[in-house]
């Protein structure tokens, strides 16, 4: 008796035990829970996100600067920034993998996706040390 085929052996397993832990981009599983840890992240910090915002209200940039300098406010902020940025990243992502169906396309866009998630990151980051620097 001959050993069987790999597609033979493959065609045995159901459907599930095909593609468990292997989505269509090969990455599904861990952009699911990368997700879904920002999400949580973000419903965390959303509150004292809203505090700080409610306080910023009608503030110079004195006053701004002096109620983001405080250690705690920038770190929440930077926080907030950070989940809120990488989840971003992967939402965009999985609507780009789902919906694009070119190639060239699709690897053009999710460089566009990194690179704005990036800038924008940095951008909102530098803000945030910089006004908590009182530069």
């Amino acid at each position: 008796m001959t050993a069987p085929d790999s597609h033979a052996a493959q065609t045995m397993r159901t459907p599930l035990a095909r593609v468990r832990y292997l989505g269509a981009s090969h990455s599904g599983t861990s952009d699911f829970w990368r997700q879904r840890v920002t999400a949580v992240a973000m419903v965390l910090l959303i509150i004292p996100v809203i505090v700080v915002v409610m306080m910023l209200l009608g503030r110079n940039q004195a006053g701004a600067a002096q109620i983001l300098g405080s250690l705690p406010i920038a770190i929440i902020m930077l926080l907030f920034i950070v989940a809120s940025a990488w989840h971003m990243k992967i939402g965009m992502q999985v609507v780009i993998e789902d919906y694009i169906h070119s190639e060239k396309l699709k690897l053009a866009s999710i460089m566009a996706n990194n690179f704005f998630t990036i800038v924008v990151a940095l951008a909102s980051i530098y803000a945030i040390l910089k006004l908590s620097s009182g530069v």
